[in-house]
């Protein structure tokens, strides 16, 4: 009967998060906050087997990426702390539901509700001790289950009962329907249940859910107006001189990673002209790194993927810093090298952007310029095999592109795997040779 159930609340999940692609994330907002209320509902009338139901469908939705697995943690967070025989129920019907998946997504938050709940159960048993009726030794005995249930998870023994194959034949259909968008972050079991939120509640931050106090939402917004500061300041002297380029930059610097960056940046929710500068703040922030981070190639493939207009405003950004090589630092040349080349490998470029550049000119590659472009192919060719002919068979097939093939080979050969004392990238230069030759386009 599990097993069927499982089934059910699956498909439902599935249903949810194609709706919310399609939708919107306020879909999936709204349909979560009604599954906590009626969740307390039933909970309060002690019905275990809506409360089961209910608890599968939430579990699933973590599972296909509706909801992060902070919020699941602060449900199981929530349901220790009582832990009647209903919670220890929910417990480990969470667990053997989507168990595995929380590990996966946050082994630390784990490791600390292990530690937590074995805690809570040694405080209930020595409570329970003198107690002899049944109920006592029958709310024991789950939660030896649970316990097993729990160190099963953490040491990677738990498998789930349900066939993964089923879980990726829907999460592929929900991938092609850009499913990465629709993650639901940073919510707290107690912002679903509370009735005076208002507006796009689940996109923003809920200071007081983290402090217990005034002191402490004081002392968090003084912490956050004094990073704020530091940022602004670090903007300007950045040239950051507009309220735009600023608001990015700050947005970028202070994100948490890359996917928190991303959503910040889409609710900036600029028109027009105004998003071009996203991809000018993310080239120059980069370029001001004393090493090279993949933080904004990752960044800027994320927008490029969601937004083909970012690809063109990356190109167009690029093509002013090919402009600027030979007065360029030797370390911001390196960095922009390493971006090209990261971008190229992403397909978010495509080597038709070196069209700009004659790379078989010697009057035109100036020692600096040479440099540069010697160390993005060397970049690019440092990836694996198949990736990097589907990166040289982009350009194959357009006649207009033909003195760029030309100059590519030529380039490399002369500058790339000349100076290659290990002769390491021979055999790479052989597969761009043969992609760049591929007239049907042919891809790996």
């Amino acid at each position: 009967m599990l097993f069927h159930l499982c089934r059910y609340a699956a498909v439902f999940a599935a249903f949810i998060a194609g709706m919310t692609c399609l939708v919107g994330m306020d879909f999936s907002a709204k349909i979560l906050s009604s599954l906590a209320k009626s969740f307390e509902d039933e909970y309060s009338k002690d019905d275990g087997l809506s409360v089961r139901n209910l608890m599968l469908l939430f579990s699933y939705l973590c599972i296909f990426d509706v909801i992060a697995c902070d919020l699941v943690y602060d449900l199981l967070s929530v349901l220790s702390e009582r832990l009647t025989e209903l919670d220890v129920s929910t417990v480990l019907t969470i667990l053997q539901c989507c168990g595995m998946k929380l590990r996966g997504d946050d082994p630390g938050a784990m490791k600390d509700f292990v530690l937590s709940i074995q805690n809570l159960v040694r405080q209930s048993k020595l409570r329970s001790a003198g107690r002899e009726d049944g109920k006592a030794d029958l709310h024991s005995k789950r939660m030896e289950f649970m316990l097993e249930t729990i160190c099963d998870i953490k040491n990677n023994k738990k498998r789930s009962k349900e066939d993964p194959s089923q879980h990726t034949r829907v999460k592929k259909w929900l991938q092609k329907l850009k499913s990465e968008d629709i993650l639901l972050r940073g919510l707290k079991w107690s912002k679903l249940l509370d009735p005076e939120k208002k507006g796009q509640w689940w996109l923003s931050g809920d200071v007081s859910s983290t402090a217990g106090n005034v002191e402490d939402v004081a002392a968090v917004i003084s912490k956050e107006v004094v990073e704020a500061q530091k940022l602004v300041h670090l903007a300007a002297a950045q040239r950051m001189n507009t309220d735009i380029r600023r608001a990015i930059f700050c947005i970028i610097m202070s994100a948490e990673d890359y996917v928190d960056a991303f959503d910040k940046i889409l609710r900036l929710d600029l028109s027009g002209k105004q998003d071009r500068e996203i991809m000018r703040v993310i080239v120059d922030c980069c370029l001001q790194e004393k090493t090279f981070n993949k933080y904004y190639t990752v960044l800027a493939s994320k927008l490029c993927s969601h937004d083909k207009n970012h690809k063109f405003s990356l190109q167009y950004c690029i093509w002013d810093r090919f402009k600027e090589l030979d007065e360029m630092e030797l370390n911001r040349s390196m960095n922009l090298a390493k971006l090209v080349a990261e971008m190229l490998a992403s397909f978010s470029l495509s080597l038709a952007a070196l069209k700009v550049v004659n790379l078989a000119n010697p009057v035109e590659m100036t020692p600096k310029k040479t440099m540069h472009f010697r160390m993005m192919f060397e970049t690019l060719m440092q990836k694996e095999d198949s990736l990097m002919w589907n990166v040289f068979t982009r350009i194959v097939g357009n006649p207009e592109l033909e003195l760029l093939r030309d100059g590519i080979v030529m380039f490399v050969r002369q500058h790339v795997i000349a100076k290659d004392a290990g002769k390491e990238l021979a055999g790479k230069f052989k597969i761009a040779k043969k992609a760049l030759d591929n007239s049907a386009g042919v891809l790996m």
